[in-house]
Parts: structure tokens; C-alpha cells; sequence
């Protein structure tokens, strides 16, 4: 015998507690099925909010490195990475409690086990304190979120590396490192090491770094960290990890065919993540897959209409704020199937999608890349400014960057824009809410801003596409 349900979510982070909360409030019963020993979900317990906790011990232990800029006397003596990990669990154990709290919140169901489909109505629950649940639902979200990838690199297995995960809950730090990707996690992992004043190297197979991003910006962080004294290769072909004389010893070859071996005490690979799908019987209940990942539609919707996905398992952009709003959207149409919601369903729009890099300096992107917009055949006008040329950013010691604005022309409306340099991640709000709003260059060179601030940088390429 089965419990039934209106709408079953499958996986309790981000994305499902969304949908779950959601579906609760339009009156489906609502089951959510958590299988992983601890509670929270990816960005809470092992993304953004451990990594952001280190990454901020770092900006201040650069901050006292950097000190005699300032005028200021201090002395730099080393990162204590067990106090460091104490800080970040206790800033973790409280995100976690809160949202265990909401999942127990008894608004829904909350099942802690692994959930299998039996068929396309039907999953089995291996429960976490033994035995199994059957429960049959009228529509099903898979917010299983995402596992770390470890591709076949050659003597990678046999060497030894650390991921980031193994980097968040380290009690120790080694006293060099190489990482091994160009992502957001690499780039932010190379950030805190160096921060600390660990030695760090970046080995990117691709021909540039955060491939998410326009070739100016990417380069313009590549080419900052160098300068900071990280060494950044890309355009690499890895030949070749093994250990050398207690050193692990990364050879490859770069874009022009030069080679290079690089040694350091620890590897970390940060070559990206894949789905958690494994284990979902999804092919029983008919669900097609495109390698781990679920292919889904504008609706959330995979192939079967009532079974929906969202966050990391479907993408197509890994982040938090967009796995709440797939999450979300997908209860609100599957209310709509089950006639607890007018209208007809609703589909995502990815125009006003944001993208951050919390490295040092931080890097962010919103709305439509310069690519993007010309692979689209739009017209448009670019412009950019340098923090070399600003006076906050100077007055902060921090110069290396620019931002970059992007309209369409001849409407001049804002469709895109970019930053990197000091509180990016900030700073792109700015974009974004011009964006919401349909402005245009204009518009926002003539929205008053405070002087002196970081904001006002983005007037300056606005004054320039509206020719002011």
C-alpha cells in the first residue's frame, strides 16, 4: 500500500524546499524526500555559504598583507585553518538548522530517505532509519542537485588531489598548491589560497577561464591574478599528474605547444560537477536523460508533463537564486495540472540571469553576454570603463578592472552588462535592476548617484552609448 500526494519533491535543498513551500501555500499535499545524512542542500552546506565564510578569511588575511599601502603597521602570521574550519561550521550549523526548521516545519511531509521510481506515478523510499515508504504522486520535481565531477586526467586517481569539498572542511593547508580548472570554483578556490599566502597555480584546459563570461572580462581576471602572483595557464593539454620527490607534478602543454611541469604539495580539482541522478530509476518511470543530466523545457517539464525539474539536475545555469526560481515556477505549474491554479504555465525567461565570481578581484555578469547578444544578431552598442580611472576604487586600492555595458541600438535599452574589479558581485545589481525595469543608457547615466562610490562607475559607459 502507498501514501498519495499531489506533488512529491525529490531533493530538499534550495530548489525543492522552494517548490515545496510553494505547493503547500496553493493546497497540493506535498511530500518532500531528503536522502543525504545532513540537511540543507548543496549551497548551504558545501557552496556558496562555506565557500563565501573561507573566501572572507582570505580578503582579510590579504587585507593585513597588504597593510603598509595604507600606512598602517601590521604583521601577517599565517591562516589557523582550524580556526578558520571552527567559524565556518558554526556559521553553517546555523543555515542548516533553519532550514531543517522549514523543512519540519510540517507544512508538507518531510521524508529523510532515497527515493526510487517504481513507475512513472510511483517511487519506493529506502528510509535513513530503516525500512520503506511507497508513495504515488500526480506530479514529481527532481531537485537532486549536483555531485563533483573527477574526470580520467592521467595519474590523477593515483596521485591524490583534494576537491573543494575536502578544501571547506580542511584542518590543515598545504604549503603550495595547484588547481586544476578555470571555473568559478577553481578561480575562487586560487583566490582563498593565495589570500592566505599559500603559492598557487591555475591549470585551465580551455582557452580561457569562467567560459561563462565575454573573452575581455575573463582575460582582464586571468591577467589580475597573475599580477597579484597567482600563475594562470589556459589553452593546456595535461600529460601527464604524478609525485615527484614528495611533490605532486602537473606536466601539460599550452596553447602554443610549449611545455611546462609544475610542482606543489597539494592538487585540488575543480573540473566542474555533474547531476545527481544516479540511483532514480528514472529510466523506469521514462524520464529521458541526456548523460546524467535532465532535459527539460521551458515549464521545468521533462518529457512527461507531470514530472518536473530544477536547480543543478537540469541547469542550464548552476545557481542558487535560479534554482529557487525553477523550483517555484514548477510547483505553480504543477498546481496548474491539477487545477489548483488558473492560467496557462508558465515558462522561464533567463533575460535578467546573474553570474559572480566571489574571487579576488570578483567578477559578475548580468543579462546577455556581448557574444550572446551578437550571436543573436542583435545590433547593439558596448562601452566599458576602468577602475584604474575611478576615484573610490583607487581610493580602496583596488584599480584592476572595468565594467562593461551592453544595449541594444538604436533603442539605446540596457540588455546586458558585465564587472570585474572591487565588489562585483555588488555591483552588478545595479545592471539588473535597470534591466527589470527597461532602461536605457540614458536613463540610468541620469539616475542621480553618490560621489564617491563604487555605483557611479556605471554612469560613465551609460553617459557614453547615450551620448551624453
Amino acid at each position: 500500500m502507498s501514501d498519495s500526494f499531489d506533488f512529491i519533491v525529490i531533493g530538499g535543498g534550495s530548489a525543492g524546499y522552494a517548490a515545496a513551500s510553494t505547493a503547500s501555500r496553493l493546497g497540493l499535499r506535498t511530500a518532500v524526500i531528503e536522502g543525504a545524512r545532513e540537511v540543507g542542500g548543496l549551497c548551504i552546506l558545501r557552496g556558496c555559504m562555506p565557500s563565501k565564510t573561507l573566501i572572507e578569511s582570505a580578503v582579510r588575511a590579504e587585507a593585513i598583507r597588504n597593510a603598509a599601502e595604507f600606512g598602517l603597521r601590521a604583521e601577517y602570521f599565517g591562516a589557523d585553518a582550524q580556526a578558520i574550519r571552527a567559524r565556518k561550521r558554526r556559521l553553517i550549523a546555523e543555515f542548516a538548522d533553519y532550514r531543517r526548521g522549514q523543512l519540519e516545519s510540517g507544512s508538507f511531509d518531510f521524508i529523510r530517505g532515497n527515493a526510487q521510481f517504481v513507475d512513472p506515478h510511483t517511487i519506493k523510499v529506502a528510509l535513513r532509519d530503516g525500512g520503506e515508504r511507497r508513495l504515488t504522486g500526480q506530479a514529481f520535481l527532481i531537485s537532486t542537485g549536483s555531485i563533483i565531477a573527477a574526470p580520467p586526467l592521467p595519474g590523477l586517481v593515483g596521485t591524490g588531489f583534494r576537491t573543494s569539498d575536502d578544501v571547506l572542511d580542511a584542518e590543515e593547508y598545504p604549503d603550495s598548491v595547484c588547481v586544476i580548472g578555470g571555473g568559478a570554483i577553481a578561480l575562487e578556490l586560487a583566490s582563498f589560497f593565495h589570500g592566505i599566502g599559500v603559492p598557487t597555480t591555475v591549470i585551465q584546459r580551455g582557452e580561457q577561464v569562467l567560459r561563462e563570461m565575454d573573452r575581455d572580462v575573463a582575460d582582464a581576471l586571468a591577467e589580475s591574478l597573475r599580477r597579484k602572483g597567482i600563475s594562470v595557464y589556459s589553452g593546456t593539454k595535461i600529460t601527464g599528474i604524478s609525485t615527484e620527490s614528495g611533490k605532486k607534478r602537473v606536466s601539460f602543454s599550452d596553447a602554443s605547444g610549449a611545455v611546462h611541469a609544475v610542482e606543489a604539495a597539494e592538487l585540488v580539482c575543480a573540473l566542474g560537477r555533474t547531476p545527481a541522478t544516479k540511483g532514480l530509476d528514472l529510466e523506469t518511470a521514462g524520464v529521458n536523460l541526456d548523460g546524467a543530466r535532465i532535459p527539460v523545457g521551458a515549464t521545468q517539464q521533462t518529457n512527461l508533463d507531470h514530472i518536473f525539474a530544477a536547480g543543478d539536475v537540469c541547469g542550464p545555469h548552476e545557481v542558487v537564486h535560479i534554482a529557487i526560481e525553477q523550483g517555484a515556477m514548477a510547483a505553480r505549474n504543477a498546481a496548474r495540472l491539477a487545477g489548483r491554479l488558473d492560467g496557462e504555465l508558465e515558462k522561464i525567461d533567463y533575460a535578467l540571469k546573474l553570474f559572480a565570481v566571489f574571487s579576488h578581484p570578483q567578477a559578475a555578469a548580468a543579462g546577455l553576454t556581448e557574444r550572446e547578444a551578437r550571436e543573436k544578431g542583435m545590433e547593439i552598442r558596448v562601452a566599458t570603463y576602468a577602475f584604474a580611472d575611478h576615484g573610490k576604487a583607487m581610493i580602496h586600492g583596488e584599480t584592476d578592472g572595468f565594467v562593461k555595458l551592453i544595449a541594444e541600438w538604436p533603442s539605446r535599452r540596457i540588455v546586458g552588462g558585465a564587472c570585474i574589479g572591487p565588489e562585483a558581485s555588488e555591483l552588478i545589481h545595479e545592471v539588473v535592476v535597470a534591466m527589470r525595469f527597461g532602461a536605457t543608457a540614458g536613463q540610468l547615466a541620469e539616475t542621480p548617484h553618490y560621489h564617491p562610490t563604487l555605483s557611479e562607475i556605471w554612469t560613465y559607459p551609460a553617459e557614453e552609448i547615450a551620448g551624453l
